[in-house]
């Protein structure tokens, strides 16, 4: 019976100067625990100046993984070098500090892949927050259009995918993952929803910090991707961008990405967010007007 191989692509940086390493020890040793017994994990190394290479190259001998050590201009051209090397016919990819907590994962998100022919699976993730919470995220498929949907790690991809698509724009430095996702639903790519949480990750502190520039990426990913099928103005990209507000038009065929079935529940997902964000801002606004 012919069993696909699966490859696990992680970037590195000074993981050791960072005190990372024993996150990444962590994700090692229960990576090599799996049930399924066709992983490869593809670490890429933005070419560390620590004692990065030498944890490497300790597990490399014990035949844990690959690595490759060279400089990179982020986190997505290290992810899309790893693509080009990944010999999965399914992959993913997660930081350094991230862990599969369930060992049984890979095995069943390739099962169901191939039953479904799906071009790509998301699931729920424990994610934990600089601040020392741990909460679940659940993925929001249906609101992918106007928000992010679910962390990067949440995701496994069918390669052939990734390669016709291109990989991730590296031109977005905190955000690739999400343009990523959009480009695959536009493109009628199949995804299919794993409902175990089976993966704990770390909240990104570059997105939450740098929150302008956030803001700037989704003014550009939402340009790019929606500009041919409705006018894009200043206007209507601030308003998505704010509060999550799509022009009927182009809610409507966006709509047309999801199946039949699930269209109906697409509109409600989406007023709810639309909702959700209106009175975020609105809260926001009063609560700057009583601090003057």
């Amino acid at each position: 019976m012919y069993e696909p191989e699966v490859s696990v692509i992680v970037s590195t940086y000074n993981i050791v100067d960072k005190d990372q390493a024993d996150d990444f020890t962590l994700l090692v040793n229960l990576l090599v625990r799996q049930t399924y017994p066709y992983v490869e994990l593809l670490v890429v190394d933005n070419a560390s100046t620590d004692g990065t290479l030498e944890l490497l190259k300790e597990y490399k001998n014990l035949g844990y993984l690959t690595f490759y050590s060279e400089p990179d201009r982020g986190k997505f051209d290290a992810y899309n070098k790893g693509l080009l090397r990944a010999k999965g016919k399914y992959v993913s990819f997660i930081s350094c500090d991230d862990f599969y907590h369930d060992i049984t994962a890979i095995a069943d998100i390739v099962n169901l892949m191939e039953q479904e022919d799906a071009d790509f699976c998301f699931f729920p993730v424990y994610c934990c927050h600089p601040e020392g919470y741990v909460f679940q995220f659940t993925p929001a498929m249906l609101n992918a259009f106007q928000v992010t949907p679910c962390p990067r790690e949440a995701i496994f991809y069918k390669k052939s995918a990734l390669d016709e698509i291109r990989g991730f724009d590296e031109k977005f430095k905190l955000l690739a993952d999400y343009d990523l996702v959009i480009r695959l639903l536009l493109g009628g790519y199949k995804g299919v929803y794993f409902e175990s949480n089976v993966l704990t990750c770390k909240v990104g502190e570059r997105v939450l910090k740098h929150t302008e520039q956030v803001e700037a990426e989704c003014n550009h990913i939402f340009y790019k991707n929606y500009k041919n099928l409705h006018p894009m103005t200043n206007d209507v990209l601030d308003r998505m961008v704010k509060i999550s507000e799509i022009p009927k038009p182009l809610l409507d065929k966006l709509a047309r990405t999801f199946p039949d079935e699930d269209r109906q529940l697409f509109y409600e997902r989406y007023e709810q967010m639309y909702n959700l964000r209106l009175e975020a801002v609105k809260n926001l606004r009063e609560q700057e007007r009583r601090g003057r």
